[in-house]
């Protein structure tokens, strides 16, 4: 028996005290500080919320902003500019203020709208074509009105089905962020190891100071007991500086507008820098296949976008073509943990440099690459470190693709049991084999 429920006004349910709907605070610039709770914009959020460099709002002053504070439970949708981004307030999240860009629908009847089925409800594709209905209808960026999201329709199951919904869904969602929190962990560690033996020579100068580099024997072994001076300042002793564009080759992307889709014939979705950003979704471009093989993108490539805001990524998202702002980033000398720490190592220069938009027109050119440099080890030490470092990059690639696996999954099912077309039990069992 399908389980469709009660199509109903979202209005009734804000008449009847049973939902709020609401959007942000129109904070002016001298009411935010440094010091205080997020003050939440669009940017924040992408799967989950994130305020690093966030603006703040005094705690002292939240009386004026009522009820535009998070409350766990809250469903938050951005509703301007960037509009279409879901988060779901947890216990755990940090209290923050709404900005006007963010609108949030809290249940205040949990008995009747559970939060976490409605924040499912609202990833649906019956929210989203009635949000992309509306949103649209001004010559400005896209917006969806208060007054619009009050008019739609919700069609809400029973309590119990509701939450087994919830349920459902939000294990595959507690599996994917597992992943994420392992993938964020496994990075941070590559990155430390990275930086201590091949920027700041760490066990190179424990042991020109007589100290124990706190590494196994064979290790400590290769690395160099002197520094000697280069172009770079104090380096290892037998290592070589090489620019970025000597270890790596950085593969610029294709205008792909001049490649598109050919009716009857398969294409790929374009890689550039908001896939980079959001992965591929349904508005993302679409090229057709007569292109080079070095120009197509699959999971485990290094991307690097040299324009904008730069970024350098794992790519793990599934087979696209290179867009022409975007590097990908390939070596026949070096590993891949390598060229890809070292071109992060670089990245906070680089946008430096894109950011003097007088000069750089906001990217870096060719230039930059053979002007920024790195200390290269020997082979032996190379070698050694890929058993370590390159062995974090692999379990990080199988994270990523594993996280992308129960996306999709989750979000086939994600229809399919809002609508009642898959029995609930049927897919309680089918997730339960997945995450267990």
């Amino acid at each position: 028996m399908l389980n469709n429920g009660t199509r109903i006004s979202v209005q009734s349910l804000i008449d009847s005290g049973e939902l709020v709907i609401n959007d942000g605070y129109r904070a002016k610039n001298i009411e935010l500080a440094t010091h205080g709770i997020p003050f939440a914009r669009a940017q924040n959020i992408k799967d989950g919320f994130h305020f690093n460099g966030a603006d703040r709002f005094p705690e002292e002053d939240l009386g004026r902003v009522g009820i535009k504070i998070s409350q766990p439970g809250d469903v938050v949708f951005t509703s301007k500019g960037t509009v279409g981004r879901f988060a779901l307030v947890r216990p755990g999240t940090p209290r923050f203020v709404y900005a006007p860009q963010l609108c949030f629908w809290r249940s205040l009847n949990p008995d009747r709208i559970d939060p976490n089925w409605l924040y499912y409800w609202m990833n649906s594709r019956d929210f989203f074509n009635q949000f992309k209905s509306v949103s649209g209808q001004t010559d400005m960026a896209e917006y969806v009105s208060l007054r619009d999201q009050r008019a739609m329709h919700i069609t809400l199951p029973d309590i119990p089905t509701q939450r087994r919904i919830a349920s459902i869904l939000g294990s595959l969602d507690d599996k994917i962020e597992l992943n994420r929190r392992m993938n964020r962990t496994l990075e941070r560690m590559a990155q430390a190891l990275f930086k201590s033996w091949f920027i700041d020579f760490d066990p190179t100068c424990a042991k020109a100071a007589g100290r124990d580099p706190g590494l196994p024997a064979p290790l400590a072994a290769l690395f160099p007991d002197r520094l000697e001076d280069s172009e770079l300042g104090q380096i290892p002793k037998g290592w070589e500086v090489k620019p970025l564009d000597k270890i790596a080759h950085y593969l610029n992307g294709l205008a792909c507008q001049k490649h598109p889709p050919i009716e009857g014939e398969n294409s790929l979705p374009v890689i550039k820098i908001r896939e980079l950003r959001q992965g591929i979704t349904a508005n993302s471009n679409r090229a057709n296949l007569h292109v080079k093989p070095k120009y197509f993108v699959d999971d485990g490539d290094i991307l690097f976008s040299w324009s904008g805001s730069l970024l350098v990524t794992i790519w793990c998202n599934g087979r696209g073509i290179l867009n022409q702002h975007v590097f990908k980033v390939t070596s026949s000398e070096y590993p891949k943990w390598y060229y890809y720490h070292a071109t992060k190592h670089h990245l906070e220069e680089f946008q430096r440099i894109a950011a003097d938009k007088a000069t750089t027109m906001g990217h870096i050119q060719r230039h930059h690459l053979a002007d920024a440099k790195l200390a290269v080890p020997p082979i032996p030490l190379m070698d050694r470190a890929t058993e370590i470092i390159g062995a974090t990059l692999d379990r990080r690639i199988t994270a990523l693709k594993q996280a992308r696996t129960l996306g999709l999954m989750r979000d086939t099912l994600l229809p399919k049991l809002l609508s009642g077309e898959l029995e609930v039990p049927e897919a309680e069992e089918l997730v339960e084999e997945v995450v267990r």
